[in-house]
Formats: C-alpha cells, sequence, structure tokens
C-alpha cells in the first residue's frame, strides 16, 4: 500500500477557502456552467478532425509523395497531442461535461495515443494533482534517473547533458506510454491497492489495455503497413515521428509548467507530512505562461493556465482565462506566489536553464 505524506491544514487555510468562493460566485453571477460550451464542441470535432482526416487520407492513398505522406503523419502527432490536452484531459477529470457518461467515454480518447485512461487517472488525477512536485511521489519528476527534474533527486555524471539530450526522451513520451509504461503502471498500481480508486481489478484493468492496444496498433500502425505503398520499415519510420511529435508537445507543454527556477519541490519531513497545505504547494509548484496567447491557449487546452487547472482541475478549460483574474488577485492578496512568464518561450527558456543547472549542481 502507497503510503503517502500529510498536508499542513493549518497553512493558510483561509486561502483556498475564500477562492473557492469567489470563483463559484463568478460561475453564479454570469449564470454559466462550469463544464463546456458550444466553443468546447467545436474544439473537439476540429481536434478529432485534426487526427482523423490524415489517417483517412492515408488508408484512401490519395498521396503517394513521401513529403506529403510525412506531413500528414506529423498533423496526426498534433492531433494526437490536441486531443490528449484538450478533450481527454478535461473528460477525465470530470471537467468536459456534467454527464458523467459522456466524460467516461471522451475520456477513453487516450485510446488514440495508445494509453490507458485507467493508469492516467491514477498517475494524473490521484497523484500528481494531490502532490505535484513531491520527492518520491509525483511521477511526473520521476524519469528513473534519466533527467535529473528536482535537486531533492541524485545527480549523475550524465545530467550535465541533460539539457541537451531531454528533448529526444520527451519525443519518446507517448511512444513509451503505448509500448511498455502502461503495464508497468498497472503492475505498481496493482501492489500500491490503487486500482481500487478507479472502481477496477488488475485483471479486468490488463485486459481492457491489451484490447485497446490492439485497436490503436492496428489502427496506426498494421492497416498502414498494409494499404500504403512503401516499405513497412518506411511506415514504420512514419509511426514514430509521429508518437516523437506528440510526445515533444506533451513534455514540453508539462514541463514548462512544473519543472523550472521558480516552482519549489516538496521533500516530506521524517514524520511523512509536508510544509504547506495543498492548495499553498499547488501554487508554489506551478506556472502560467503565455496568458494572451489566444492560439496556444486553444489548441493546448488552457493548460498554459496550469495553476488555475491545479486548483480547479473540475472545470472546464475554457473558463481558466477569466478566472485566472480571480485566482491571482486572492493570491497576491494573502501574499502567495503565483508565477506567470509572458510567452511560451520564456517558461520553455527558464525550464532548460533549469535542467541545465541541475545537471551542473
Amino acid at each position: 500500500m502507497l503510503s503517502l505524506p500529510q498536508f499542513n491544514t493549518q497553512d493558510s487555510p483561509e486561502f483556498y477557502k475564500t477562492l473557492r468562493k469567489r470563483v463559484n460566485q463568478y460561475f453564479k453571477e454570469n449564470n454559466i456552467s462550469k463544464y463546456g460550451n458550444t466553443a468546447m464542441k467545436i474544439k473537439t470535432i476540429a481536434m478529432v478532425s485534426l487526427y482523423f482526416v490524415p489517417l483517412i487520407l492515408l488508408y484512401t492513398g490519395v498521396f503517394t509523395n513521401l513529403w506529403i505522406i510525412a506531413g500528414l503523419w506529423i498533423l496526426m502527432g498534433m492531433g494526437m497531442a490536441g486531443v490528449g490536452m484538450s478533450i481527454m484531459h478535461d473528460a477525465n477529470h470530470g471537467a468536459y461535461s456534467k454527464n458523467k457518461t459522456v466524460n467516461k467515454w471522451l475520456g477513453k480518447f487516450l485510446a488514440l495515443a495508445g494509453g490507458s485512461d485507467v493508469n492516467w487517472k491514477i498517475q494524473h488525477n490521484v497523484i500528481h494533482h494531490s502532490f505535484t512536485n513531491v520527492h518520491d511521489v509525483d511521477e511526473d519528476i520521476d524519469t528513473h534517473g534519466i533527467l535529473r527534474f528536482s535537486p531533492n533527486q541524485p545527480r549523475k555524471k550524465i545530467h550535465r547533458f541533460q539539457s541537451i539530450y531531454a528533448w529526444f526522451f520527451y519525443g519518446l513520451l507517448t511512444l513509451n506510454w503505448s509500448l511498455i509504461k502502461d503495464f508497468f503502471q498497472l503492475s505498481d498500481y496493482n501492489k500500491k491497492n490503487l486500482l481500487k480508486t478507479q472502481n477496477t481489478n488488475f485483471a479486468k484493468a490488463l485486459t481492457e489495455i491489451i484490447l485497446t492496444k490492439a485497436f490503436y496498433f492496428t489502427l496506426t500502425l498494421v492497416l498502414p503497413i498494409i494499404l500504403l505503398p512503401f516499405a513497412w520499415w518506411q511506415t514504420l519510420l512514419m509511426f514514430v515521428l509521429m508518437h516523437f511529435v506528440a510526445g515533444l508537445i506533451l513534455s514540453l507543454i508539462f514541463q514548462s509548467a512544473h519543472v523550472l527556477q521558480d516552482t519549489t519541490f516538496h521533500l516530506p519531513k521524517d514524520n511523512g507530512s509536508l510544509e504547506n497545505s495543498w492548495a499553498i504547494i499547488q501554487l508554489k509548484s506551478t506556472a502560467n505562461f503565455a496568458p494572451k496567447s489566444r492560439i496556444l491557449s486553444w489548441f493546448i487546452g488552457g493548460l498554459n493556465f496550469q495553476i488555475e487547472h491545479h486548483l480547479f482541475p473540475n472545470i472546464c478549460h475554457v473558463h481558466y482565462k477569466k478566472i485566472s483574474e480571480i485566482v491571482k488577485e486572492t493570491a497576491q492578496e494573502f501574499q502567495l506566489p503565483y508565477y506567470e512568464y509572458p510567452t511560451f518561450a520564456h517558461a520553455l527558456s527558464n525550464h532548460f536553464q533549469f535542467l541545465h543547472r541541475l545537471g551542473k549542481a
């Protein structure tokens, strides 16, 4: 059974209480739902199309030029990332719709990246959102020694070059996920008795993972190898290219919100307690970027407003920009940090500077 650290409930308890009241008041006064709206439905169609239209064009054989084919695979990679950030993400947080059935099935769109929604909910919802940047708990900062994301992690000689080779491993994110990671995670979560948080068991979850991956690899690899007029290895390379594009996008977006020079990396005390409350940990461990970029925000599912997402994961991302004003003002009122970078480039630069620093320190 996984032993989890305890939050300090006496740390600024009025902050989150006040913030929730103000955010709830915003929705009430404007008579709007905290779930997705018409714009969200339009985005869903757009993102799903960005994934499936190139795939259908590949199937039909309309294009035979290798460069055009490569472009279609790249678009699929962008669609994979877009579906993940803009649709699956909200659905698995229960924020897409007030209808739980809608959330359940849209959450399974993770299958379009070859992933398991059961594992994802445990890693992301149960662990990452609860214990953001907490040493030996948050799996998002644990790369098994390949990269050093926290000053609390041991440094290896190879880490001197991590700001250079990180790009390569970032690109492997979804490929590793679809091939290996789900099976190891499932076994680990079963040992830690975490599968019960998703009302499932090992046998049921394993069966679903195998069937999901069989469907995914048939759809995106086996059929293209059969239908496309290219050697099998060329299609395989295109498949890897698609994953590399998706993995790179997803990694850079998420790491630029948590693994930064400003954010805090929490080390539990000997008695298993944490210095801060849950809400304060979210503020200290998270940063926003590019708050004025509508195009970027649209594509990445509002995850440039990562602070708002971590404090209110049950609210659809289409509302983040509006409530960010409330969150920022309340944090300043309580003299709490609110990290924000003017552009994505600023956050990205900060992230790689931090990787370089951790590799040398």
